[in-house]
């Protein structure tokens, strides 16, 4: 679909749905990636355990998603993205399990119990999942992989070990992948409404992860390499 009426914050012209998406949730974007944590964590200074902590903040949020995804599957919105192929729950798993020696972490906090609420309030409507859905693994897909590549570097790992939540075996070409996921956003049976209410989700979204971030933030001294 195309938006010919947006927000006062973005520009007049017409915008597909995934360009409105990105746009209109650019400045929360910015925010959430500026965070004291994530940026120590890509100048190489958190150590192991701040890593994993990192990791298993993120798993319940992603239970939370791909455990709305068969329910979403027959969605009449949302259907056409969800893909198993996209699945990162047992790749957190798996590295979880490699930074902590095996022991596992679970971690529960005020900002991800917010998270996984609002995911948890998607099923409501197939546009709000979508707007979970294109947040994670269209970031996981872009600059999630470009992470992996840096960690990599910083912990010194040649064999990949601990670096599963960034591959994504099912899918040799992400950057095809991407073209065609944002073909299908574009294609949503979205009207105009609908989606200025996406927009508003995945600025929540990006304002949530900030959050998580955040009390990552706090406990840096600890995280400290």
């Amino acid at each position: 679909m195309t938006i010919t009426h947006s927000p006062t914050e973005l520009s007049p012209a017409e915008l597909s749905l995934s360009a409105l998406l990105r746009t209109g949730s650019q400045s929360e974007h910015t925010q959430a990636e500026n965070v004291g944590f994530m940026t120590e964590l890509m100048q190489g200074r958190v150590n192991e355990a701040g890593y994993a902590q990192y990791l298993a903040s993120l798993r319940p949020v992603y239970a939370a998603i791909e455990g709305l995804s068969q329910q979403m599957a027959g969605d009449e919105v949302a259907s056409s993205l969800v893909d198993p192929a996209l699945a990162r729950l047992a790749a957190l798993d798996a590295d979880i399990a490699h930074w902590t020696n095996g022991a596992g972490l679970t971690v529960q906090t005020p900002a991800i119990d917010a998270y996984v609420a609002r995911v948890e309030a998607s099923a409501e409507w197939g546009g709000l999942y979508a707007a979970h859905h294109y947040t994670r693994y269209l970031g996981d897909l872009s600059g999630g992989l470009a992470i992996g590549r840096i960690l990599s570097r910083h912990f010194d790992l040649e064999d990949g070990a601990g670096l599963a939540f960034y591959d994504f075996p099912e899918i040799p070409k992400p950057k095809l992948y991407k073209d065609d996921y944002r073909a299908k956003l574009d294609a949503l049976p979205v009207d105009e409404d609908g989606a200025l209410r996406m927009v508003t989700e995945v600025k929540a979204i990006f304002g949530l992860n900030t959050a998580i971030f955040g009390e990552l933030t706090e406990q840096l001294d600890t995280f400290a390499r």
